[in-house]
């Protein structure tokens, strides 16, 4: 069977097949290598996650795992106050969380790669933007209905409260260090890493540049996880493995079966 490159994370991992996305780029680069299954799940922090490992990697399964990428912690790192209580994860727990996902992971494949990726920076404004231009496009909505003032007064305040930004600083996930949290987790376990904190904020106007909404990417963005991702498995061998089938190059039209025969057997 072909072997899988498992995507495991929160938002930033679910949005990564859309155009542009790192998750499609890596699909792209090893097509007819290994299949690239994407996992990843908006919202959720590390003790979430903890509820569906088994279900996303079972012990004994038969398909063989090449790799696996875990990207959490901006959903973790989120602050006490307001809607982001529901979500935040202690540092020391989330370091642990990510121990027990390794752990699992290994226990059913060995040899499998594992890769963590720390959470990006988060643009403080640039979640104040994307707040305020979702608090407009509903509340325009609200007037094209017609409904009395007051209704979309008093149904505007509810909304801005509802969505409006988590108080997360800009140097939170940094200063949590939930970032440093996770590079030294990989160290210790003898894993790569990759440090996006730290990656993106070496280049200028990061904030516009490699995030959409403050806190998800740009399809620059997505080119900076996919190049570090892409680095990791290239020192690992993988632009090295086999197709799965013949290239068309190599069957002979006449007994086209001969290409065939170590792959398929029985043919």
């Amino acid at each position: 069977m072909r072997p899988q490159i498992v995507l495991f994370g929160d938002s930033i991992t679910q949005q990564s097949f859309r155009s542009g996305g790192w998750g499609a780029a890596l699909a792209d680069i090893y097509s007819r290598k290994v299949d690239v299954v994407l996992r990843g799940y908006s919202g959720y922090n590390t003790r979430w996650a903890l509820f569906i490992l088994n279900q996303i990697f079972p012990l004994g399964s038969a398909k063989p795992l090449a790799a696996v990428t875990i990207f959490f912690g901006a959903n973790d790192a989120a602050r006490l106050e307001g809607t982001g209580k529901r979500q935040h994860v202690p540092v020391e727990e989330y370091k642990d969380n990510l121990r027990k996902m390794v752990q699992h992971i290994k226990s059913g494949s060995p040899n499998a790669l594992v890769v963590l990726i720390t959470p990006p920076p988060i643009d403080v404004e640039g979640r104040r933007e994307y707040a305020r231009s979702v608090l407009v496009h509903l509340f325009t909505r609200l007037l094209d209905a017609k409904l009395e003032p007051s209704s979309v007064i008093l149904f505007g305040k509810c909304l801005y409260m509802a969505i409006r930004p988590r108080k997360r600083l800009i140097g939170q996930t940094k200063q949590l260090v939930y970032t440093p949290s996770s590079v030294f987790l990989a160290n210790e376990l003898g894993l790569p890493s990759v440090d996006l904190w730290s990656k993106m904020q070496e280049t200028d106007g990061w904030q516009k540049k490699f995030l959409s909404d403050g806190l998800h990417l740009t399809p620059e963005g997505n080119a900076v996880v996919f190049s570090e991702v892409v680095k990791i498995f290239d020192k690992a061998g993988f632009s090295d493995l086999p197709y799965d089938f013949p290239s068309h190059s190599d069957i002979d039209a006449e007994h086209p079966e001969k290409a065939f025969l170590q792959h398929c057997p029985a043919v």
